[in-house]
C-alpha cells in the first residue's frame, strides 16, 4: 500500500480533529449516552472528512478510496466506539446509495449538506423482526398520486433521535421476498415519524440509538433513490461499502489496546518482575499482534482493489468477520491481563469489551457473514 504525502496530510489532518475535538469529550458522551452530532459532524465536514470521496459538485473531496479508509483508521482512535459509529453512518452506511443514484435534485438537497456537517443522516433498514434477514422486512410505502404513504417501525436506528433525514429502505409493491423494495429519503420531522424509544445498549454508549415509529408517514415519490422496486440491490451494495469502513476502523482501535496494554504490563510489577516480563503473556500479545498484522493487510488488500473498480463482497465479508472475531478476543485477553483494573467500569479496558462486542452482531452478524461467504464460495447449494 503506497500513500501520496497528500494522503498523509490528511491522516494527520483527522488525527488532530480526534485529538483536539473528540477525544477530550468521550467521558462525558459516554455518561450522556450522545455526543452533539451537529456540532461535531459540522467540524468534520469543513475538514472534508464527511466527503472524501463525494463529487465535488456536491462538497465533497473527490479523493480516492484511500482517504476514506484513513479517515477509518483515525476515528477508530478516539477511544470509544459510538461516535466513529456515527460517522460511518454519515460517511459510508446512508449516503453511498444517494451518491450513487440519487438525482441531482436529491444530492443538492440532503447530500451536499451531509457532506458538510450541516445535516445529521440515519440508515433506516433493521426492524424489530427483521434483522440480518432484511427480506423479512415489512415496513410499507404506499404510493398515493406525487407520495409515498409510509407506515411501519425500525429499530437500532444509529443517531436516530437527533438525524435529520433517514435513508429507508421500504418495501413498494406486493412482491415477496428481496423483490419490490425501494430507498426513499425521509425528513426526520415529517408528521407520522416519531421517535417511540431511545434505545439503552450494553455498548456504543456516545451513540445514541432509536426506535422509530411510521404512522401514514407521506413523502414525496421523487425522494425515491434510483429506481423504485430496486431498494435491495442498492441496499446490498451500500451494506459491502459499510463493512469495509467497520473493518478499517477496527485496526487502530485494536493497535492501540494491544500497545496501551503492553505498556501497563512493563509498569506492573508482580513478585518482584513486570508482568510483561511472562514468557506466556508476551507471546499471546505477540500471537494477538500478528493476527491484527494479517487482518490489517486484507484490509488494505481489499481498500486496493476497490480502488481497482473490483468486487469486494467477498472480501468485506471476510474483513467484516475476522476483524470482529478478534477484536473480541484481544478485548478479552486484554481484560485478562489488566486483572481487576480491567474489570472496573471507570478504565478503558471494560468500554472497549462492551464497544467491540457490536462487531459480530451490527451490520450483518458473524452468521450472516458465514452464510453470504458459503454461498459465494460454493459450500451452500
Amino acid at each position: 500500500m503506497k500513500f501520496t504525502p497528500e494522503h498523509e496530510a490528511f491522516r494527520e489532518s483527522v488525527r488532530k480533529f480526534v485529538d483536539k475535538e473528540c477525544a477530550p469529550y468521550v467521558d462525558d458522551w459516554e455518561r450522556e449516552g450522545i455526543f452533539p452530532a451537529h456540532e461535531i459532524f459540522k467540524k468534520a465536514g469543513a475538514l472534508g472528512i464527511l466527503g472524501v470521496e463525494y463529487d465535488p459538485e456536491y462538497g465533497g473531496m473527490g479523493g480516492d478510496h484511500l482517504f476514506a479508509m484513513i479517515a477509518s483508521e483515525e476515528l477508530g482512535r478516539m477511544g470509544c466506539g459510538g461516535v466513529p459509529m456515527a460517522f460511518g453512518v454519515q460517511m459510508m452506511m446512508a449516503t453511498p446509495s444517494l451518491h450513487r443514484y440519487g438525482s441531482h435534485e436529491l444530492k443538492q438537497k440532503y447530500l451536499a449538506p451531509a457532506i458538510a456537517g450541516e445535516m445529521v443522516t440515519s440508515i433506516a433498514v433493521t426492524e424489530p423482526d427483521a434483522g440480518s434477514d432484511v427480506a423479512a422486512l415489512k415496513t410499507r410505502a404506499v404510493r398515493d398520486g406525487d407520495d409515498w404513504v409510509i407506515n411501519g417501525s425500525k429499530t437500532f436506528i444509529t443517531s436516530g433521535t437527533q438525524s435529520d433525514w433517514l435513508c429507508l429502505l421500504a418495501r413498494t409493491s406486493d412482491e415477496g421476498g428481496y423483490r419490490g423494495m425501494s430507498q426513499i429519503i425521509v425528513e426526520r420531522d415529517t408528521p407520522g415519524l416519531d421517535v417511540a424509544k431511545k434505545l439503552d445498549k450494553y455498548g456504543m454508549r456516545s451513540s445514541d440509538t432509536a426506535l422509530l415509529t411510521f404512522d401514514d408517514v407521506r413523502v414525496p415519490v421523487s425522494n425515491t433513490i434510483g429506481e423504485v422496486g430496486r431498494g435491495f440491490q442498492q441496499q446490498m451494495q451500500q451494506f459491502v461499502v459499510e463493512r469495509m469502513f467497520a473493518s478499517y476502523g477496527k485496526l487502530n482501535s485494536m493497535q492501540g489496546a494491544l500497545d496501551r496494554t503492553r505498556d501497563y504490563l512493563k509498569d506492573r510489577v508482580v513478585n518482584g518482575k513486570p508482568l510483561i516480563a511472562n514468557q506466556y503473556i508476551a507471546f499471546k500479545l505477540s500471537e494477538l499482534s500478528a493476527q491484527l498484522e494479517l487482518v490489517r493487510t486484507h484490509a488494505y488488500v481489499m481498500a486496493e482493489k476497490f480502488m481497482n473498480g473490483e468486487d469486494t463482497t467477498r472480501d468485506a465479508t471476510i474483513s467484516k468477520l475476522q476483524g470482529a472475531r478478534l477484536a473480541r478476543e484481544i478485548g478479552d485477553w486484554c481484560m485478562q491481563f489488566h486483572g481487576g483494573m480491567g474489570y472496573m467500569e471507570d478504565f478503558w479496558v471494560a468500554r472497549y469489551v462492551r464497544d467491540t462486542r457490536l462487531g459480530s452482531i451490527g451490520g450483518g452478524s458473524d452468521e450472516t457473514m458465514l452464510q453470504v461467504l458459503s454461498r459465494i464460495d460454493g459450500f451452500t447449494p
